[in-house]
């Protein structure tokens, strides 16, 4: 809002001694002004929002199928989650006040977020009210989950490839280390592509949200390489380190700004003992939003290595049931390859604290983010 009132009123501002708002109108301060903003919504709002959620009894009753993880989990009962709802008013309000609203990816971007998290909060509230209201529907089914996210992810990808800004890079599939090869994809490729991405990530960051702050901070790392990268991209930084140009994606780094400054923000009540968790309603809203912006800036293999931790959680998932399901075919009963899955529940069952699973996670997340990062100068 405020981009476009200055960018209208700046001949009008300039003659009235106020052209230095001009600043509003620049990416790098559009970012750091962004994180600012939605982290101080997040430590402003969230005590208000925390007991709002503890009157209305919205706490969490975690249930495992292994005894020992229930004992350590035995603490977090009744800890208020839909938490998520914070973070995406915070993202929300500041994208909404710093981010150039007549940018198209922007506008998809809000609406992926609203309507993810309005799956999350639906799944979450059903689950987490039904002992105290009538009817007796417990939550979204996981196909019901899944088809809101292949449905979004088919609208958003349909419209981003017709409807966005136009270029040759902006229907390219490229490659971390070679920066020249690049394969364009015909529409039905780039909706499959997409679908599989947003898809994906949301439900690995879904997986993740399992311990006090893990999903949180590796978010928070995920989403500042995703800043550096659509700052590069979209600007002419993009020719001189021989990444392809993509108009408009400077604003995706104003919305990774935004998921940084709330998961920060978040991470403030949601740290080891969490005050709040973020449930279904956060976690499905920023995997779908960080697909996205990947999808925009053409960087959805890099999402592989950036997002890394949340990729090796979902496939540890994928891992221990198909060998569940093929061990009990072939030898009459199931056998498992990790002690539990997610991962981070295997390394629990290892005999590492809460805190020590959490933060070297974050060390991991932080090196893969590095590393990432580190592909924009190897070919």
């Amino acid at each position: 809002m405020i981009y476009l009132l200055v960018d209208r009123y700046l001949k009008w501002l300039e003659a009235h001694g106020l052209g230095f708002l001009r600043v509003f109108t620049f990416p790098t301060f559009q970012i750091v002004a962004t994180i600012l903003l939605s982290f101080l919504l997040c430590i402003f709002i969230g005590p208000r929002f925390i007991q709002w959620l503890r009157r209305q009894k919205i706490g969490d009753q975690p249930e495992f199928d292994q005894a020992e993880i229930n004992r350590m989990m035995e603490g977090k009962k009744g800890t208020p989650t839909m938490g998520g709802v914070l973070i995406i008013t915070s993202i929300a309000i500041s994208t909404l006040v710093l981010a150039n609203l007549a940018n198209f990816y922007v506008q998809m971007a809000v609406l992926c977020l609203v309507w993810l998290g309005a799956v999350g909060a639906t799944d979450d509230w059903l689950k987490l009210t039904a002992a105290h209201r009538t009817g007796s529907r417990s939550g979204l089914t996981s196909l019901e989950k899944l088809l809101f996210q292949i449905g979004l992810s088919v609208i958003l990808a349909y419209f981003t490839y017709n409807y966005g800004i136009h270029n040759p890079e902006s229907h390219t599939l490229f490659f971390p280390f070679a920066k020249r090869f690049g394969i364009e994809l015909p529409r039905w490729a780039f909706i499959l592509l997409s679908t599989l991405v947003m898809t994906g990530a949301s439900n690995a960051v879904n997986l993740t949200d399992g311990l006090d702050g893990l999903a949180a901070g590796c978010m928070a790392i995920c989403s500042f390489a995703f800043c550096v990268l659509a700052l590069v991209i979209g600007t002419s930084y993009a020719n001189q380190l021989l990444l392809k140009y993509i108009p408009g994606a400077d604003q995706m780094a104003v919305l990774a700004g935004a998921i940084m400054g709330a998961c920060l923000g978040f991470l403030w009540f949601n740290c080891n003992p969490a005050q709040v968790f973020m449930g279904d309603t956060g976690s499905l809203a920023l995997g779908g939003l960080i697909g996205y912006i990947a999808i925009v800036t053409r960087q959805e293999l890099v999402l592989v290595i950036i997002g890394g931790i949340f990729v090796i959680e979902a496939v540890s998932v994928l891992i221990q049931v198909s060998y569940f399901k093929y061990s009990r075919r072939r030898y009459g009963e199931g056998r498992r390859i990790f002690l539990m899955a997610p991962l981070h529940h295997h390394f629990q069952r290892k005999g590492w604290t809460e805190t020590q699973v959490v933060v070297r996670f974050w060390l991991i997340g932080a090196m893969l983010a590095a590393m990432a990062l580190a592909t924009v100068k190897l070919r």
